[in-house]
């Protein structure tokens, strides 16, 4: 995830101080919206939607192709939350023909935006105001907030819920399709984790021992810098899926923590471009 360790690795390499982190990472983004809306595809219907969970109400981000219903994709946005590099990286999938939502995971904290851009996750002090609404969302939410959206898609005319739902989750919420894919064996056919932080712990609950109880295709990008950190996570998730005879692809990129966002100051278009290749083949199986 996004940690103290990844700031101080991606200053260490860029030479940059967060403030300068901070302001270089906007001006990218912004540079990188503008192509991703020049490069727009088929109509799209979208706007902000409101999904009733056991937690309160999860205010979300839903774009889909303007005509007919289309199998559903539940996109977790990285630490820094739902804001326009995802309602972007949104409107792109939906081009695919995809209904995709992207939920702020942050709802039972605040309404999203929490930041503007990944590059403000790099200022302490968007970092201390972050810390308690990360710390209110568990496993077991997660699972919760999953079914909820899952029941709010199945409920959409702009989905067809004859087929199977993906989800794709980046940084802290790698782990998070993991979740989704136990919660709903039955829904959630494709879970893809994009430099997912903490997919494998010691914790009785941790997001690799979920997946004996999912019944999908798996996807895991690691970060070159995230597996040097832990070499052997990989290895484990391999093994895992094995045991539990799930098809799995599970690869290091040569590319660092948050490579496939955006706005990330780590962006790297040749690593993201491959692995949305490799989301989109996985998605054509719903």
């Amino acid at each position: 995830m996004c940690d103290d360790l990844t700031t101080a690795d991606t200053m260490a390499k860029t030479g940059l101080s967060r403030r300068e982190l901070a302001l270089g990472g906007a001006t990218m983004a912004g540079m990188l919206l503008a192509e991703q809306a020049v490069a727009a595809g088929p109509a799209l219907s979208e706007g902000l939607v409101s999904v009733p969970a056991a937690d309160g109400t999860i205010d979300a981000f839903f774009v889909h192709p303007a005509k007919g219903a289309h199998a559903a994709v539940i996109m977790w946005p990285d630490i820094a939350g739902l804001r326009e590099a995802y309602r972007a990286m949104a409107r792109r999938l939906a081009g695919a023909g995809y209904a995709v939502i992207v939920p702020n995971q942050y709802y039972r904290s605040t309404p999203a935006p929490v930041a503007n851009t990944l590059a403000e996750w790099f200022q302490p002090a968007t970092q201390k105001r972050l810390a308690p609404m990360i710390a209110k969302i568990d496993g077991a939410g997660v699972a919760r907030d999953a079914m909820a959206l899952v029941k709010w898609l199945d409920a959409n005319k702009a989905v067809n819920a004859k087929r199977g739902i993906g989800t794709c989750g980046y940084c802290m919420t790698g782990p998070f399709t993991f979740r989704t894919a136990a919660a709903l064996p039955g829904r959630v056919k494709v879970a893809a984790s994009f430099h997912g932080g903490g997919l494998v712990t010691d914790k009785g609950d941790s997001p690799h021992r979920m997946l004996a109880q999912a019944k999908a295709a798996f996807l895991v990008a690691i970060a070159r810098n995230d597996d040097a950190r832990a070499p052997t996570d990989k290895e484990v998730l391999k093994k895992t899926f094995a045991a539990d005879h799930l098809a799995a692809e599970v690869e290091v990129y040569p590319a660092d923590h948050g490579w496939c966002t955006l706005d990330a100051p780590s962006y790297d278009k040749a690593q993201a471009e491959k692995a949305w290749g490799r989301l989109l083949k996985l998605l054509a199986h719903l």
